[in-house]
């Protein structure tokens, strides 16, 4: 079964290289190529060592507060941290520097996994997020070096998908140690693919013990946005193809009422910041981007958000917050920035990828679900109007989430008891 799975990865990879190729030059893709052959190179840090692997940017912010909380407890473990995406690689570069080594993972094919790991050497290794690699988990049970899933995740599309693949996932799920999962529905769900049940644990969301830094001047964030005096902004963040275009024309009508509100939009996928950018001016709009700044926006213009790892930190200049994939059928994006910032949320009705963190804000007050364009631009306007009901919204999401902190101290607790026990040696 394993030789099957190595044999279509091969392939697919393959049939993606002319794509790899063009990322590439366009995205830093393959600037490190030789680390996702396994060749990790110099620089890793001194022995022993353990062993991070996040995605891309959520898993890497995900990532940060349990790789400082490793080296707090555990001084004498040196932390690789890994990356499949560049985006995700800057994130830790960023949040991590002079605390953990970046290197991109690996291929998931022998050759590459084994060149890996003989130059890594990790005494545990711990994946963000469900992060399911075959020949990754074999090759680490082989060696008898534990595995852990944190902050795991398992959508409704990943649980489908799995599925088909149950006899794999029961045999890839049997090489890690414990899991610890963000929800009850997740853990049941892993067990339903083939976890030991008495290996799941659920501890919450790390991202839930990511605090805002505080700050109390927001006057040069207004003033790079270039935002006036009274000007209001709304965020919409994380949207996708569909939801633009239903947030400008809610955005043009709530100005009829508000006409000092601004609009920041932040897709999803920043490289579809010229198709943005159309809808934007296709509305008799100007449109300015924020890598282009800090050039002076145009008044009454929209600002597009084409860069990754701001979005959270902007957050705390909105009056409103949307966050998108939830108005058309994507699933929906994480709620806990904006919230954790105190701004009340609006999301639309497609938010299964994050229904218990979307279920929460609801029940608290601290958030509104709409259906569609109409209900968004209604509830914006009555948000706008009511800055009372906003602030009390506001709050109330913060305080939601606040009450759900404790997944760092409850994972670290894990790897202490199943992967590492101090500078004797792993646990068993």
């Amino acid at each position: 079964m394993y030789a099957l799975y190595s044999a279509v990865l091969g392939v697919g990879l393959l049939a993606y290289l002319p794509a790899f190729l063009a990322r590439r030059r366009r995205a830093g893709y393959g600037q490190d190529f030789a680390q996702r052959v396994g060749r990790l190179g110099d620089g890793l840090p001194p022995e022993p060592r353990c062993w991070v692997h996040a995605v891309s940017v959520g898993e890497s912010a995900a990532a940060v507060p349990l790789v400082e909380g490793i080296r707090r407890r555990w001084p004498e473990l040196g932390v690789v941290v890994s990356t499949i995406t560049p985006t995700g690689a800057r994130i830790v570069a960023e949040r991590l520097a002079g605390v953990a080594v970046h290197r991109y993972f690996p291929i998931d094919l022998p050759g590459p996994v084994r060149r890996a790991l003989d130059a890594a050497r990790p005494r545990f290794f711990i994946a963000i997020e469900t992060e399911l690699w075959p020949n990754f988990l074999r090759a680490l049970a082989r060696r008898r070096i534990p595995a852990m899933i944190a902050n795991g995740r398992i959508s409704d599309r990943s649980f489908r998908r799995y599925r088909w693949v149950r006899r794999l996932m029961r045999r890839v799920l049997a090489d890690v140690a414990v899991f610890a999962m963000q929800t009850h529905e997740d853990a049941r769900r892993i067990i339903a693919l083939g976890a030991p049940p008495d290996r799941v644990v659920v501890t919450g969301n790390l991202k839930n013990d990511l605090l805002p830094e505080a700050d109390t001047d927001e006057t040069r964030g207004r003033e790079r946005l270039g935002l006036g005096a009274e000007a209001r902004l709304w965020i919409a963040g994380s949207t996708h193809r569909g939801e633009e275009a239903v947030v400008l024309d809610a955005f043009l009508r709530a100005r009829t009422r508000c006409p000092d509100l601004a609009l920041l939009l932040a897709p999803r996928h920043p490289e579809r910041a010229d198709e943005v950018e159309e809808l934007i001016r296709a509305r008799g709009l100007p449109a300015t981007r924020w890598s282009r700044l800090p050039e002076e926006p145009a008044p009454g213009g929209v600002l597009i958000l084409d860069t990754v790892g701001e979005l959270a930190e902007l957050y705390r200049l909105a009056e409103v917050v949307f966050v998108g994939g939830s108005l058309v059928p994507v699933g929906g994006h994480n709620v806990l920035e904006p919230a954790m910032r105190g701004k009340p949320v609006l999301v639309g009705p497609h938010m299964s990828n994050f229904r218990e963190g979307a279920e929460l804000l609801e029940r608290s007050g601290g958030g509104l679900v709409v259906k569609d364009g109409l209900e968004l631009e209604r509830e914006l306007a009555r948000l706008l109007e009511d800055r009372a009901l906003a602030h009390r919204m506001g709050e109330a999401a913060r305080d939601a989430f606040a009450g759900r902190q404790g997944a760092v101290s409850a994972t670290l607790d894990l790897v202490g008891r199943h992967l590492w026990r101090g500078p004797n040696g792993a646990a068993p």
